[in-house]
């Protein structure tokens, strides 16, 4: 009998992304609107990517079977 596809979750393919490495990345938040009253250097970080920490990569993976 064939394998059943897993769909992925649609959400989670909207927000993260799966490295070559298999580390899990995100966008960080607040980014979006209302910049002029917030901080430089919160905005600063807000740019660089992230790196989902090792607890809950795997759930994220969980929801991203084929990346």
């Amino acid at each position: 009998m064939a394998k059943i596809k897993v769909k992925s979750h649609s959400g989670a393919k909207k927000r993260f992304k799966i490295t070559g490495t298999g580390k899990v990345k995100y966008q960080h938040t607040n980014k979006r609107h209302r910049l002029t009253q917030k901080d430089t250097k919160r905005k600063r970080i807000a740019r660089c990517a992230g790196v989902a920490g090792e607890t809950n990569a795997p759930s994220v993976r969980k929801l991203l079977p084929y990346n």
